[in-house]
């Protein structure tokens, strides 16, 4: 059975979870109290290693006071970044074969 994890997703979503968690000056721990989610998870979601559920991310949505479409719209923007990152490496790699 084929993976259904992306893992450039996953690391859009983690970058812009801490850089929206930092942005309000909490820790793992705080937020994952504020949106009643366990800190280990969150710190997961964080180095790209668990994805988050609907639930999770409305959520996590609301412990970082943004609107659910406005952080994707903003893990979109990041993801594109990752994609094209990730093509350049797999395209040097290659070509050092």
């Amino acid at each position: 059975m084929k993976s259904t994890k992306n893992t450039d997703l996953m690391k859009a979503f983690a970058a812009e979870l801490r850089a929206r968690r930092l942005e309000l000056g909490v820790s793992q721990e705080e937020l994952g109290h504020l949106c009643d989610v366990n800190r280990t998870f969150v710190a997961k979601i964080e180095l790209a290693q668990n994805q988050p559920t609907l639930t999770v991310l409305l959520k996590l949505a609301g412990g970082l006071q943004v609107e659910l479409p406005e952080l994707m719209r903003h893990t979109l923007k990041r993801y594109e970044t990752e994609k094209r990152v990730s093509r350049r490496t797999k395209r040097a790699a290659a070509q050092a074969d």
